[in-house]
């Protein structure tokens, strides 16, 4: 057998030694009786920060299944079958009667293939590359892209808010009549958020897009909203920040959440997002967008946009607990914060243990803000005793803001009017992108919650 390191890429002892024993390499074809059963598929490499107890296989269903080597009791390769592991890309075919979109990237496995030294996902970008990918594309729009940023979600900050803010207005003035923006899922909200800010009163629809599943899976949400974004954004009339994702599981059609009430609520659920405090702006599927908000921005023939783009690192969200003890906030503004948002309990209440603490940093300037833990529901700061209290310390209760959007909103705030609180103050009561509500839908809190009985009894009629 070969003794190529190629042969058994990230493979190690123990299983390295099955595998030679067997006459195994990666990309061979094999069947595997083990312990648990019987499993046909195809010899992966492994990644090389991955242990060294699992053969990995690509199972005839597309899934991935590891094996532990102490488990195999055979193991026959019956074929070989290289991979290789690269979207193919094809020239995107252009269309003068259709729609221009731009599709900015800041990273995210929105359309991607698997890079097996390290076991990560590689997004595919180029229009070629999704064009190969996903050719109903050319079907919706003239795509083009520009690869802003490369990073995970979680690196997404200040510098690359700004960057992007900017860069959407330059290509809505160019005359796009649409932007996507593709980012990963799992702070996708708080971009949102941000550029909803940033952006204002944009007159083409800004459709951020992303996937819960990566395009080499079989169960991949990928394809699905591509499509659906870049409907939104070729053809859409609702002219706002938004972030378009799997509605149903069943594929059935995309939701399109307002910018500023979006939230990701599941790690690995496929219709992981859901807008809280309100009701989704519109659905999406093959016939077009459908509005479901009553009220939403229009789109406009002008390319007339306002960035107003900046940001504070100074600002932190503040998660009470019981038993919080002063010294956490007093170390905030030691250490030079400008602004604290709290999600608060109940009605937006915290120990009276951290009183001196919240009365010390409004004496220093620090902006102090209250939101809700509870996610649904308004603060209400009048209610009890303790609320009255907090709001004599100078603390500012913001109604039913979501907590990720009103620390956001404050960092930009604060970057706007670094030393004007009462510009600052103004900004952060006042609704600018629908990011405070008049009133909750009656049914918004019960949708979806499972095993009560209202619900039981509605899927019960649907189902039959």
């Amino acid at each position: 057998m070969s003794g190529d390191p190629e042969d058994f890429k990230g493979y190690r002892e123990p299983t390295l030694g099955l595998l030679r024993r067997s006459g195994v390499t990666v990309w061979s074809e094999v069947v595997a009786e083990t312990t648990r059963g019987r499993f046909e598929g195809l010899v992966l490499p492994r990644s090389e920060t991955a242990d060294a107890d699992h053969l990995v296989l690509k199972l005839v269903s597309g899934y991935n299944v590891g094996l532990r080597a102490d488990t195999v009791t055979s193991l026959t390769r019956t074929g070989y079958r290289k991979a290789v592991y690269k979207i193919p890309e094809e020239e995107f075919p252009k269309d003068p009667g259709k729609p221009r979109v731009m599709l900015l990237g800041t990273g995210g496995t929105i359309a991607s293939r698997l890079d097996y030294r390290t076991g990560a996902v590689i997004p595919a970008f180029t229009p070629g590359e999704l064009y190969g990918s996903v050719p109903e594309l050319a079907d919706v729009c003239n795509l083009e892209t520009e690869k802003l940023f490369g990073v995970f979600s979680e690196n997404m900050g200040r510098d690359q808010y700004l960057r992007l803010a900017e860069r959407i207005g330059e290509a809505i003035e160019a005359g796009y009549d649409g932007i996507m923006v593709g980012h990963g899922t799992d702070t996708m909200a708080h971009t949102a958020a941000a550029l909803s800010f940033m952006v204002q009163d944009p007159p083409v629809p800004i459709v951020m897009v992303g996937s819960q599943r990566s395009s080499d899976r079989p169960s991949s949400d990928a394809a699905r909203n591509l499509i659906s974004a870049a409907t939104a954004a070729a053809h859409g009339p609702i002219a706002e920040v938004m972030v378009c994702m799997l509605g149903p599981t069943s594929h059935r059609y995309n939701l399109l959440h307002r910018g500023t009430r979006v939230r990701k609520m599941h790690s690995s659920y496929r219709s992981t997002f859901r807008t809280l405090g309100d009701v989704p702006l519109a659905t999406v599927d093959e016939r077009g967008v459908t509005p479901i908000h009553e009220e939403w921005r229009p789109r406009r023939a002008d390319r007339d946009v306002r960035v107003r783009a900046a940001f504070s690192d100074r600002v932190t969200i503040l998660y009470y607990y019981p038993n919080m003890q002063a010294d956490l906030i007093d170390a905030m503004v030691e250490r030079g914060y400008r602004g604290i948002v709290i999600a608060g309990t109940g009605l937006g209440h915290v120990n009276r243990t951290v009183y001196p603490a919240l009365a010390r940093a409004h004496a220093a300037g620090v902006h102090l803000y209250m939101t809700l833990q509870t996610l649904w529901g308004f603060v209400q700061m009048y209610v009890y005793e303790t609320g009255r209290e907090i709001l004599e310390l100078g603390v500012v209760p913001l109604a039913n803001m979501l907590p990720e959007t009103a620390f956001i909103k404050l960092s930009w705030a604060i970057g706007l009017h670094p030393d004007d609180p009462d510009r600052v103050r103004e900004l952060m009561t006042t609704p600018l992108a629908g990011e405070i509500t008049e009133r909750e839908p009656h049914d918004g809190y019960l949708l979806f919650q499972g095993g009560v009985p209202e619900m039981r009894d509605l899927l019960g009629e649907i189902w039959s």
